[in-house]
């Protein structure tokens, strides 16, 4: 039987006493039904994972010991940067959980002129809070025990100017003349350029290019910011990576 997986925000050690509470307690208590004995496995990001069983069951509070590390990683060699023009509430959201499952090392969430959402400083903290929960749900979910980055988010001029990730630069459009497939040789990494909704104006993508990018296409037809998103990086992933 698989084991929960449970994410801890601090130190783990072996032998250590540690409480598990909020979501993640409720969670275990009143949607796994866990009882006391039962085992779980607790990941903080830092390297492994730890395997712990239950001692004791409060409301929607959770004693646990933890017992052994586990040297155990599943991120992908490829490094992959996914810079995403903000799309609406759950388009947004599934991004996030997706493009973590498939391995993603960091998104950056971008401002474009095409943009139908439009965050001030305090709501763009709260929006990255809100991504990485998610993002740390996706990765108890699929097994992974890192975190990816979730960068805060900026406008594209400061993308090109400034770039993250390393590797070849690609962006998504469907009047790109190469595809995913025609990239030759081991990068070594990838860094995603995707439209919001409405896709990016001409303007960005001419500024995109000249500052290295290479236009790529999914296909014959025009997909879903969310839809391109997981496409590129499970071919990627596929042709580079460990899919």
């Amino acid at each position: 039987m698989r084991l929960t997986r449970v994410f801890v925000d601090g130190d783990l050690a072996t032998g250590q006493r540690l409480t598990v509470e909020g979501s993640a307690g409720n969670h275990i208590v009143r949607v796994l039904r866990s009882r006391v004995g039962d085992e779980l496995t607790l990941f903080n990001g830092r390297g492994g994972e730890y395997g712990a069983s239950i001692d004791e069951i409060r409301r929607d509070t959770v004693q646990v010991t933890v017992l052994e590390h586990r040297d155990q990683e599943r991120e992908s060699a490829f490094e992959l940067t996914l810079a995403q023009g903000i799309s609406r509430g759950e388009r947004m959201d599934w991004v996030v959980q997706k493009a973590t499952e498939l391995g993603v090392t960091r998104i950056v969430p971008l401002f474009t002129e095409r943009s139908v959402v439009h965050l001030d400083e305090k709501q763009a903290a709260k929006k990255v809070q809100h991504w990485r929960r998610i993002a740390v749900s996706a990765c108890e979910q699929c097994g992974r025990n890192v975190v990816p980055e979730i960068a805060a988010p900026i406008a594209l001029h400061g993308l090109l100017e400034k770039p993250v990730g390393r590797g070849i630069s690609l962006l998504l459009s469907p009047t790109g003349e190469r595809r995913i497939a025609d990239i030759a040789g081991s990068p070594g990494g990838a860094t995603v350029l995707i439209g919001p909704e409405g896709g990016l104006a001409k303007v960005e993508q001419d500024a995109a290019l000249r500052s290295g990018f290479t236009a790529v296409r999914m296909g014959p037809r025009v997909l879903r910011t969310e839809t391109a998103a997981v496409c590129a990086l499970t071919l990627l992933q596929q042709k580079f990576g460990d899919l």
